[in-house]
């Protein structure tokens, strides 16, 4: 037992990285730990690259899309929201082809509330995953604690008086590694699930004003719109 110890000691100990050192030394929950990290880093990636095709900018398409209105040019306005495919310029034309299609105030304003909880999901998509992973990263974290304690227990009750400082300190090594960095992971995805929940909530904002908006525009002009 001695040889065997010294020898993983002595291997983890020759890992020119910190992390290549701690994955040795953290055991096999680390394994466990960097998958949860890679979905995690995945979802990252993914919903940066969605929101920042999905985002529009309110201010501009608003300013662009209501002059247009002014002017009456339905075909024009729905046009302008086919270039900017999002699920605000979505929300907005569900709209405007009701109203092209010369229906009642209450059917525009259904077909965009319909289109807010249609475009909602698109926003969503994996992001709720964080919150998962951020909670299984830190039971993963807290399994291989557990694991790396009874491993050294056990080390130190089996081992002869030479050994069972160095079972003592790997077992210690292997739980506090895992801790840790199951604590790692679980906090970045924590802290994005809360960033992405933000920048989710402020674009249904941005659909549910911009879609009254443009229903008090409509019903206050009714009588300029080409149809």
């Amino acid at each position: 037992m001695e040889e065997t110890v010294t020898t993983l000691a002595s291997e983890c100990a020759d890992k020119a990285f910190f992390i290549e050192r701690a994955f040795c030394e953290g055991g096999i929950v680390m394994w466990f730990i960097a998958i949860v990290g890679f979905a995690t880093a995945y979802v990252v990636f993914e919903r940066m690259a969605k929101l920042q095709k999905l985002v529009v900018d309110k201010v501009n398409l608003n300013e662009n899309l209501f002059a247009m209105l002014m002017r009456g040019d339905l075909k024009q306005a729905i046009a302008f929201c086919d270039s900017r495919p999002a699920p605000l310029t979505n929300t907005l034309k569900a709209g405007l082809v009701q109203v092209l299609n010369k229906r009642p105030d209450e059917e525009v304003q259904v077909a965009m509330d319909a289109a807010v909880l249609r475009e909602t999901p698109r926003l969503e998509g994996l992001s709720s995953l964080l919150a998962v992973s951020g909670n299984v990263a830190v039971l993963i974290g807290l399994l291989g604690t557990i694991i790396g304690m009874i491993s050294s227990f056990r080390g130190v009750a089996q081992a002869d008086a030479a050994t069972k400082a160095q079972e003592l300190t790997r077992g210690i090594s292997e739980a506090l590694n895992c801790t840790a960095f199951g604590l790692a992971v679980a906090i970045i995805a924590i802290i994005f699930y809360g960033f992405f929940q933000l920048r989710i909530g402020r674009a249904i904002n941005d659909m549910v004003e911009s879609s009254m908006n443009l229903m008090n525009l409509v019903t206050a002009n009714r009588d300029k719109m080409k149809y």
